[in-house]
């Protein structure tokens, strides 16, 4: 088929007014200007000057593993009785038909970074899924995707009722440096002399092997320095997600190298590693040359307001046009899944939204919804 007529936004550099994408076998094929669109009698969507561009993409969030509206019976994020659990697997716990991913697909949001929660030192593995589709199995992108560990108030008041470690900073640390170092002794017996797999430590290699990151959930300057730490002394990629106080130390971040996932800035301030919570810290961070991208952590915040997330980033002082690479190319790179998704690019899927304008806008309309090259949702059949 071929989008016709649409003010195209790429993410790749250039940009068309009046332009086309074609999309073949659920990729996109070709796009460029309307004058060079070719002639065809194929199906053809002519969006009238409206708004096309990326799928927007959520990297970091719990829908489907957060349910809404189940309570307890639909709550599969945190396994907090155990705080090293890194065998976890987010796949084996998103419902498909949480009401979030129809949410998610009425923003124009084709797809996530879904995984465990914070309550744990180390909770498990992230899988990258499309938001369209009633079998996690066919909607997975790329799993194991990334490991999640978390530093700070999260396991550290979760644990420190039931008497036992981590109560502390210190404690979390070193719970998590020893699971690093029993994981990397493993990884050589396996090497060396072919040993029989583990399922505690066989989850690690991909991240051992620097195929996937980790995903650090950090909030206050001094968790952030020391999630930095202990990924340098390891030499691991990482993720700094959330990053609140990032904004307080970009220098030291800069130095480091590694990306921010910043939110959720319009969550409520109601835990102290939280107090320095600002929307102005995404544009501040990535002014600085520090790769971001913006998060709802859905369900903290509802994922359909993450277009205007990054609106509110951007009346904070972040460009307009950053803030949406933040939702888009900038989350797809972080989430290690830019070959497939994050801009309108031929070869790329075809994970298209088409918006009445800017979908940072309050006031903005998704038209259309479209996830390999299938219109999964459109705003007519909609009313």
């Amino acid at each position: 088929m071929y989008i016709t007529h649409g003010n195209i936004w790429t993410m790749e550099g250039q940009d068309y007014e009046d332009g086309y994408v074609e999309i073949r076998d659920g990729k996109i094929a070709a796009l460029g200007d309307m004058r060079d669109c070719p002639a065809s009698e194929e199906e053809s969507l002519d969006v009238q000057g409206n708004v096309v561009m990326p799928g927007i993409i959520e990297a970091h969030c719990h829908m489907g593993i957060t349910e809404e509206k189940k309570g307890m019976e639909g709550d599969d994020c945190n396994e907090n009785v155990d705080p090293i659990t890194p065998y976890l697997r987010a796949v084996d716990a998103i419902n498909p038909m949480d009401a979030a991913f129809t949410d998610a697909l009425r923003a124009g949001i084709t797809s996530a970074m879904i995984g465990p929660g914070s309550a744990n030192v180390v909770g498990g593995q992230f899988a990258f899924v499309k938001t369209h589709g009633r079998c996690i199995d066919r909607m997975v992108v790329k799993a194991p995707a990334a490991m999640k560990v978390a530093f700070g108030e999260n396991p550290k008041v979760n644990y420190s009722g039931q008497g036992t470690s981590p109560s502390t900073r210190m404690a979390i640390a070193a719970m998590l440096r020893e699971e690093l170092t029993k994981a990397f002794a493993y990884k050589e017996r396996r090497e060396k002399e072919n040993a029989p797999v583990d399922f505690r430590y066989e989850c690690w290699l991909p991240v051992l092997r620097g195929d996937i990151p980790l995903k650090a959930h950090v909030h206050r300057a001094d968790d952030i320095l020391t999630a930095v730490r202990i990924a340098k002394e390891f030499g691991l990629r990482m993720t700094l997600d959330h990053c609140s106080e990032g904004h307080l130390i970009m220098e030291e971040l800069k130095e480091a190298g590694f990306p921010a996932i910043v939110g959720p800035d319009m969550a409520s301030r109601n835990k102290i590693e939280v107090q320095n919570m600002a929307f102005k810290t995404a544009g501040l961070m990535s002014g600085y040359g520090i790769l971001c991208a913006i998060t709802t952590d859905h369900p903290v915040s509802k994922i359909q307001f993450l277009p205007i997330c990054a609106g509110l980033a951007a009346k904070a002082g972040m460009p307009v046009k950053e803030g949406l690479r933040s939702i888009t190319i900038n989350a797809a790179k972080i989430c290690g899944v830019d070959d497939r998704v994050g801009s309108l690019s031929p070869g790329k899927d075809a994970d298209i939204a088409v918006f009445n304008k800017n979908p940072m806008e309050v006031f903005s309309e998704t038209l259309y919804t479209l996830i390999d090259g299938e219109i999964v949702y459109s705003s007519k059949e909609d009313q």
